[in-house]
């Protein structure tokens, strides 16, 4: 029998709507229910990729007897964090200041009142992993509600003062002095530091992407190079970028690099970057997108504009809906094992390309053995590059290359038979937003006119399907339904979208509809001085604390986007109260970003926008479209952009305004520091300028 969920749109939701459990989303008829019948609440957190998330519901969740101790003693509530990431983020804050750890299935109990007490994330169900039970869990926490409430009501109160306090720490930090050169030398050094120097990335296993750090090392080494570095600098530049593309490259070539579809899992579980968690996440490929075009920009490596390539070609093909939006993430698990889509046993790969050299050749790459390098079956990885593969082999890397994509095109295409992942095809506005950006990095990168188109449907989708009459914007939408107000992550991306899209095409709407986004935000989740932005808008009713998130996760907080939004859009828009607000933002967290650079590592690319100040270019004429395309695949990260080839146009806006052609096609306006340069027609100019500037 169905309980409550299957009247959601949420996939992971769904996917419980049919436990014996008595299971009620968020809301208030199961809030109401817990304060009338006084009752513990259980709040269990997840979302549809996870797989240990599919391992506690078979394990714990689909058990009769399990769900009758949770239906007689508790009010239980499923929650997809993807749909409500601000209760995920208070219940999270909850279960790592209880435990000092977080993660997903997360599951933390309440208080009637809705006050967190008690919390972990995944539990056995029987003792193991060093974890209690999780019907021990349940039957000790009955006893202590029935035999000792006032304990519990004591802890809960002082956790939620704990969550209150630690969510305002970006308020309380006093302003820094000056954004210096020196203090980007000691962000590399501490970068450097975490740094893994054979196999790439960051710190230990298990590895994420870290984004934003990597994409902090090319813009820094691109600084250094542009406008020199400091005498006493305690490394080489060179490390910068070594650092950077040692992990892009090491990423590709391993298992989290999907290496017959395209696209990136979530993270690694080792440090080789062989193993992952194979849930593949729209946040996570958007923001790799990204980070390869700007090294594509730097380096010009064909490796990285091959990665660009495929990756947006699986988004396009598994994940733009006909509507125009992406969905959210492919599962883990299929038919009941986690990866099961993606590995290969040796025997499969000789069926599909048959015993022979292709197959030969095809698993010696891929490092494809009969016993397996996980878990005895095989993940498609590539310990050595191609050139060197062929070398050691006496093969011709041209001829090496053809036949291995003839080999992963007849694997993929044997692939496509198997029980697919799961597919949550819910949409949510900050990712599209994320991958809107993406696809116009890519484009500017390497000139694919379909990921533009790709990046301009998606922007009409957003505004078709999830606004709301009131002029505000929903967080998520499915099936022609949208659900819950958008959060400040949500209209961050979005603006930040929005900016980039108006670079890409000059359009000023997407300008406009940028400056109504940041009002919107200004209006709605500014706190009480003016300076941060909470993650809730005000007025939301049914959460225990707004939080003010100032750190850089798996995604950039919305914090520090929006300090880069404010501080382009205040020069595009003639704001300079936006402009001197991001100062402000930054110098309240700069102490932090010195000392945890890898967790304030966007703030830390606004510390370089800050000391590198950014130009301010303006292209004007009947060919402004081809001179602002040649500025947008030169790798300049530090560059606010305007162009138009409507002369009235150019008079509506700041940056453009009495600027004209003369007598070409299209001139180039550089500014910066307050200084501008003589307009130039051509690219190579303005380079020759830059070298000369600062």
């Amino acid at each position: 029998m169905a309980n409550r969920l299957q009247f959601e749109t949420s996939p992971y939701l769904l996917q419980h709507a049919h436990n014996p459990v008595d299971w009620y989303p968020w809301c208030e008829e199961a809030l109401q229910r817990a304060r009338e019948e006084q009752k513990l609440i259980l709040v269990s957190i997840g979302y549809s990729a996870c797989h240990w998330c599919h391992v506690m519901e078979r394990e714990s969740f689909e058990d009769q007897a399990t769900a009758e101790i949770m239906n007689r003693h508790f009010i239980s509530i499923k929650v997809d964090r993807e749909e409500r990431p601000d209760l995920d983020q208070v219940f999270m804050d909850a279960v790592q200041a209880i435990s000092g750890s977080g993660g997903w299935p997360l599951n933390v109990f309440l208080t009637p009142e809705g006050k967190p007490f008690y919390g972990g994330t995944y539990f056995p169900p029987v003792r193991a992993y060093n974890r209690s039970s999780w019907r021990e869990v349940l039957y000790a926490l009955q006893q202590a509600w029935r035999e000792k409430p006032g304990d519990i009501l004591e802890q809960a109160d002082t956790l939620t003062e704990h969550i209150r306090t630690a969510s305002q720490v970006a308020l309380a930090a006093e302003p820094a002095a000056l954004f210096e050169v020196d203090q980007l030398a000691s962000v590399g050094v501490a970068i450097l530091q975490s740094a893994d120097r054979q196999w790439g990335g960051f710190g230990k296993a298990p590895k994420f992407p870290q984004t934003m750090s990597i994409q902090w090392l090319l813009r820094q080494y691109y600084y250094f190079q542009t406008y020199g570095s400091p005498a006493d600098l305690p490394f080489h530049p060179l490390e910068l970028l070594r650092q950077a593309t040692l992990t892009l490259d090491k990423m590709m070539a391993g298992g989290m690099y999907d290496h017959l579809g395209g696209g990136f899992a979530r993270y690694s579980t080792d440090e080789r970057w062989l193993a992952p968690h194979f849930e593949k996440m729209l946040y996570d490929n958007a923001l790799l997108v990204s980070v390869y075009s700007e090294a594509y920009q730097l380096t010009r490596a064909d490796r990285y504009a091959m990665v660009i390539r495929d990756t947006l070609a699986f988004v396009e093909r598994e994940w733009q809906h006909p509507d125009g939006g992406f969905c959210s993430a492919l599962d883990a698990d299929s038919e009941g094992a986690e990866g099961r889509y993606y590995t290969w046993q040796r025997a499969e790969v000789q069926q599909v390309l048959g015993e022979g050299p292709l197959a030969d050749l095809c698993c010696d790459y891929y490092n494809i053995s009969d016993e397996g390098n996980w878990e005895g079956t095989n993940i498609l990885w590539t310990p050595q590059p191609l050139e060197a593969f062929c070398m050691t082999r006496g093969l011709d890397p041209d001829d090496t290359r053809q036949h291995l994509a003839a080999a992963r095109a007849k694997l993929l295409a044997g692939r496509s038979h198997r029980v697919r992942p799961l597919l949550d095809d819910k949409k949510l506005l900050g990712w599209n937003a994320l991958m809107i950006t993406a696809c116009c990095k890519a484009w500017a990168a390497l000139g694919e006119v379909r990921w533009l188109e790709m990046a301009c449907r998606c922007a009409g989708y957003l505004e078709a399907a999830m606004t709301n009459p009131a002029g505000g914007y929903h967080h998520n939408e499915k099936n022609g339904k949208a659900a819950n107000p958008a959060f400040l992550d949500d209209l961050a991306y979005y603006a930040e979208a929005l900016i980039h899209l108006q670079e890409a095409t000059g359009e000023v709407a997407y300008l406009q509809r940028a400056k109504a986004v940041m009002e919107l935000i200004i209006s709605d989740f500014s706190d009480e001085r003016e300076l941060f932005f909470y993650f809730t808008p005000h007025g939301q009713q049914d959460i225990l604390v707004r939080k003010i998130e100032t750190y850089d996760g798996a995604t950039p907080a919305g914090n520090s986007v929006m300090a880069f939004n404010l501080y382009s859009l205040g020069i595009l828009c003639g704001m300079s109260a936006w402009q001197e607000r991001a100062a402000k933002m930054l110098a309240r967290v700069q102490q932090l970003v010195g000392r945890y650079p890898n967790s304030f590592a966007n703030w830390a690319q606004m510390m370089q926008w800050m000391v590198y100040t950014p130009w301010e270019m303006a292209v004007v004429g009947p060919e402004a479209g081809r001179l602002a395309r040649e500025v947008l695949t030169a790798y300049l990260p530090n560059k606010v952009l305007q162009w138009t080839t409507e002369p009235v146009v150019a008079d509506q806006f700041p940056l453009l305004a009495g600027k004209t052609a003369m007598d070409k096609t299209a001139l180039l306006y550089p500014c910066r520091q307050y200084a501008c340069q003589s307009p130039v027609d051509s690219l190579a100019d303005f380079r020759f300028g830059v070298k000369n500037s600062g």
